[in-house]
């Protein structure tokens, strides 16, 4: 009690576990909230708290620099830095009720809702936050309005529906205006959710509208297969659900399948049988092409997930399949991949795992990966660039790791999972390395912040280990739950608190440990 009076002194503050960590301010925790999400709360909060708490963030954000924190709602969610966008489009309704920040969010809601379900989902927060003023129906109209007749015809047919919203409820809502006939012609389809006749003169509904009736009127999964290959812009979303099933339909799909599309039906292909021997290694290609990845905007949280679930070999829904090899490894490959060129520092680093048990909570947030996955994933990252690098687990207690650059994800997690878990202390790794005599440059700890043992605060700890060693050793601490604590000192300009599974962080921890900035 005596050592948490002190750090409590020091400016620390009671952290969710009942021990004390630095409080981030509001643009840190809004930034941790857009990447991170709260979805599923946390091992110490509930799902409820931890939105409410980000809300607020949020909104004293926009309330001191709207500008600013709209545009960083817009960076985070049109660079793909996280996972999920349904984040940055509830920050952006938010944003919406504050007079400050209203009309950029107006401006944004086409750059940050890309996608249908985006708009639904902003449609829906918006409703359950403020009334629909004159101004917002026609920030919301532009998502239609701005788009061509070809890209808005894709748009109605992919994301049709979403909870209680579909297109037709948000065109009646945002009274939008058709610029030229074929929106006309879209419009209406879309509000008498029945096909005009489409060949009848004056209605000039694009073609794939057509094609996409045709594949609602299929008897079989031939006929599927041809209306495909004569519309290969059709998409897996618009074919009957009754055909999903045939191997013969997906793998008439596969050429055009986005990559988003084929990570998510990975499994259903491997047990329909669309993934044959003469396809698989055409599939692994796509997987682990660097430019695919970084056109697709896939997240790297994404490529993680898709790599535990495949491994399992079943779905929640019942499906069940054998776990190809060659894919599976593709998946391993493409998740470091999907970081982009990350350079190495050259510099003698510890990567710290937090195991403790808070770190073991499933996150709805991370994909239902938990945070010690997620470590495990991101420190690999480093690790499969570095030379001179050190892996340990730690929580009251420090375990070192046997790892190797060129192991795969799952051989380093099942050694993570043999060790017991404990109390946190997230200065273990610090005095560790003094004890031990190791000579560090950079301390890397991905950890959810929520220490509550030792006898001494991380920030003390590494100040008392470059006094004894002389080294200006750097800490670096990666974030892995959207609260509102770091471990960080942030007076220390050696000390860096980063979110865990922003696609940015590899690359920011590597300058930040050259001292480029």
């Amino acid at each position: 009690m005596r050592y948490l009076l002190q750090m409590l002194k020091s400016g620390m503050k009671l952290n969710s576990a009942g021990g004390a960590s630095w409080a981030v301010d509001d643009w840190q925790r809004m930034r941790r909230f857009l990447i991170l999400g709260s979805e599923g709360g946390s091992y110490y909060s509930n799902e409820r708290a931890l939105s409410m708490e980000n809300a607020m963030s949020v909104i004293r954000c926009l309330e001191a620099d709207g500008e600013r924190a709209v545009a960083e709602i817009v960076e985070v969610s049109d660079s793909g830095r996280a996972a999920k966008n349904d984040p940055a489009v509830f920050a952006l309704a938010l944003a919406t009720t504050v007079p400050s920040a209203a009309a950029k969010a107006m401006d944004a809601i086409p750059r940050v809702c890309r996608t249908g379900t985006h708009l639904f989902n902003f449609v829906k927060a918006v409703r359950g936050c403020r009334g629909m003023g004159r101004a917002l129906r026609r920030g919301i109209a532009r998502w239609y309005v701005d788009r061509s007749p070809e890209e808005l015809a894709y748009q109605l047919l992919k994301y049709r529906r979403r909870g209680n919203y579909n297109h037709r409820d948000v065109l009646r809502i945002c009274h939008a205006v058709p610029p030229t006939p074929k929106h006309d012609a879209l419009f209406r389809y879309a509000v008498r959710c029945k096909t005009p006749a489409a060949h009848e003169p004056g209605e000039n509904l694009p073609d794939i509208v057509e094609a996409y009736e045709s594949l609602r009127a299929s008897s079989s999964a031939q006929e599927v297969v041809e209306r495909i290959r004569v519309f290969p812009s059709l998409s897996w979303e618009m074919i009957p659900s009754s055909f999903l099933s045939h191997g013969s339909v997906w793998e008439a799909l596969l050429p055009q399948l986005p990559m988003t599309a084929l990570l998510r039906n990975l499994g259903r292909m491997t047990a329909n049988g669309a993934l044959r021997e003469e396809n698989v290694e055409a599939v692994c290609e796509r997987l682990i092409d660097p430019r695919a990845l970084a056109g697709s905007r896939l997240h790297p949280l994404s490529l993680l997930t898709a790599l535990v679930a495949y491994r399992k070999g079943k779905s929640l829904g019942g499906l069940r399949w054998n776990p190809l090899s060659d894919v599976a490894e593709a998946l391993n490959q493409a998740f470091y991949v999907s970081f982009g060129h990350v350079l190495p520092t050259g510099k003698r680093t510890l990567l710290a795992l937090d195991v403790s048990g808070s770190m073991a909570c499933p996150m709805k947030s991370l994909g239902g990966v938990s945070c010690r996955v997620a470590s495990v994933a991101m420190a690999m990252v480093t690790a499969r660039v570095e030379r001179n690098f050190q892996i340990a687990a730690f929580c009251s207690q420090m375990v070192p790791l046997s790892v190797s650059p060129r192991m795969t994800l799952p051989q380093v997690l099942a050694m993570t999972d043999k060790l017991s878990f404990g109390p946190t202390d997230c200065a273990a790794p610090i005095l560790w390395a003094a004890r031990r005599g190791l000579k560090i440059d950079t301390f890397v700890v991905y950890t959810d912040n929520e220490t509550w043992s030792g006898h001494i605060s991380p920030c003390r700890a590494l100040r008392d280990y470059r006094q004894k060693t002389g080294i200006p050793a750097r800490l670096v601490v990666v974030g892995m739950v959207s609260n509102g604590f770091s471990i960080a000192d942030p007076n220390d300009g050696g000390m860096m608190d980063v979110v865990g599974f922003d696609s940015a962080a590899p690359e920011a921890i590597s300058n930040f440990a050259r001292c480029e900035f």
